[in-house]
């Protein structure tokens, strides 16, 4: 998988996927719980580097490499 998301775009993912799933798993109540891995999404994508939407609406937030 290529990468398209930029250095900033990938910290932002993981710190918000973080605050997602610490948020949500500590004050939701009970068996609600579980829409706290909600926040995977973004922490995986941060992770990764790679974010399948922004393939499929031709979005790139990385720097293009120039060729020589």
């Amino acid at each position: 998988m290529p990468v398209n998301e930029g250095k900033l775009d990938r910290m932002i993912r993981v710190v918000l996927g973080l605050v997602i799933i610490v948020v949500l798993a500590v004050f939701l109540p009970g068996a609600s719980k579980w829409w706290a891995l909600l926040g995977l999404i973004p922490l995986i994508t941060g992770i990764t580097g790679f974010c399948g939407l922004y393939t499929v609406l031709g979005i790139r937030t990385c720097p293009v490499k120039k060729q020589s």
